[in-house]
């Protein structure tokens, strides 16, 4: 055991104490981004930090068959934190956990691990991977009544229940550890946005993970309910979860050049270029419900051309504006992903592909000022602007035949992970919607 690591579990056990905490939830997650815990006592805190807790991982999705089901899961004592909404007297505390084999050994088809394996790459490159996320989401009456709670717009000032809602959430984050750095009402009807302080990947997956969590809790708990659905209501904005990402070498932003125009670095470029290349390839775990594709249409801020700038907000890729004496801020901002996803598997493939465009050094295309929705069939094509898959059958399809996302993901998440898109196609295709019985059981 590490001096570090003993540290954190004689602080995890002291605390406890302090705190009076009865109960602590071992939090982890299956491959579709599923919360999933079960609860320990305190009197069994310390056996779990030292050699985990078992339990049975072959009805959890993506993990083991039922002949190998038995699974252990290690808590990671640097993400204890009490769950404000509990009681404080007896309380409740949460650790995220690593899933391992009965023999020691880290499980394969842990996403905490897919990502760790992938910055594992870049730490060796002496690369540390910051992200930034802005989720949205949408308050709703309930999850069987999609009637939004207020009709206001992007920015808009609101001193509905929406907004208690929205500042309760960002109090309990805070009160967890996490740093907020934004909240505002988006563009369509109940719609709002959070927006997590930048930090690093593996630590913003487990904050994305927990964001989601007290969002829908608070809602709950008002009798209101949340929803991170990329497109939960027609003919308005669905919500995304626009990725904000940077290299960085200890203190210093490897993406900065102050002498380049867009203040971008050979680096930041290569990393671009990856991105735009494998952008078809990675939308499917970026992407991954049939919902996803009735967000990425024209028409509604949700990206579907293959593009990059630095103004213009209907491109894949945004490069904020350079602020001086603000080089650490330089980003480059991947809007396609939505709060719907599994954050180990977006911030993996994320960073695969843009680590192959630096190693293999791709050519980085002429960035689009203008807005490119308006631009013609054929002056997108004279100009190599792609599109990104049209619906899930389509970016399975490309995912399935992409060595970076096999190779991102490793052998056992990417064939579960394909195999599970592939029945939720095969499900969704042969629906009868309302929409089809409306349209044309009068006519045909």
């Amino acid at each position: 055991m590490s001096p570090d690591n003993k540290t954190a579990k004689e602080f995890v056990l002291q605390r406890s104490r302090e705190l009076g905490v009865k109960f602590i939830r071992l939090w982890f997650t299956d491959i579709l981004g599923f919360l999933k815990s079960f609860a320990i006592t305190v009197e069994e805190l310390e056996g779990a930090l030292e050699e985990g807790m078992g339990f049975d991982g072959s009805s959890i999705e993506g993990f083991a068959r039922i002949d190998e089901s038995d699974m252990i899961a290690l808590p990671d004592p640097n993400t204890f934190a009490i769950l404000p909404w509990r009681p404080r007297e007896q309380g409740v505390a949460r650790m995220f956990c690593d899933i391992h084999t009965p023999d020691g050994k880290p499980y394969r088809g842990d996403p905490r691990y897919v990502l760790k394996q992938n910055l594992d790459r870049a730490a060796k490159l002496g690369y540390t991977f910051y992200v930034g996320p802005e989720l949205e989401f949408f308050y709703l009456r309930g999850q069987d009544n999609p009637e939004p709670l207020d009709k206001a717009g992007y920015f808009d000032m609101t001193t509905d229940v929406a907004s208690d809602l929205r500042r309760e959430t960002i109090l309990i984050l805070e009160e967890m550890g996490i740093g907020v750095e934004y909240s505002h009402h988006e563009v369509a009807y109940s719609q709002h946005e959070i927006d997590l302080h930048y930090t690093d990947a593996l630590t913003m997956a487990d904050n994305v993970m927990t964001h989601r969590h007290v969002v829908k809790q608070v809602a709950l708990n008002h009798g209101v309910y949340a929803t991170f659905m990329p497109k939960p209501i027609l003919g308005i904005n669905g919500s995304g979860m626009h990725c904000h990402m940077s290299l960085f070498k200890g203190e210093r932003n490897s993406f900065f050049n102050a002498e380049d125009p867009y203040h971008l670095s050979l680096l930041a470029k290569g990393f671009v270029a990856g991105l735009l290349h494998h952008a078809p390839e990675i939308t499917a775990v970026t992407s991954q419900w049939v919902n996803s594709y009735k967000r990425l249409v024209p028409g509604y801020e949700a990206p579907v051309y293959i593009s990059w700038a630095r103004r213009n907000r209907a491109d894949l890729i945004r490069i904020p504006e350079y602020k001086p004496g603000r080089e650490t801020a330089t980003r480059v901002e991947y809007r396609a992903p939505d709060p719907a996803c599994n954050p180990y598997l977006v911030f993996s493939v994320l960073l695969a592909a843009g680590l192959e465009g630096v190693e293999k050094k791709y050519p980085l295309p002429a960035p689009i000022e203008e807005n490119v929705y308006e631009l013609s069939q054929a002056e997108r094509d004279q100009r190599g602007i792609g599109t990104l898959p049209g619906s899930l059958f389509e970016a399975v399809t490309l995912t399935e035949n992409s060595p970076l996302v096999r190779g991102a993901l490793g052998e056992h998440v990417f064939t579960k992970f394909i195999a599970n898109k592939k029945i939720e196609w095969d499900n969704y295709r042969i629906q009868v919607t309302d929409y089809e019985t409306k349209r044309y059981l009068p006519i045909l």
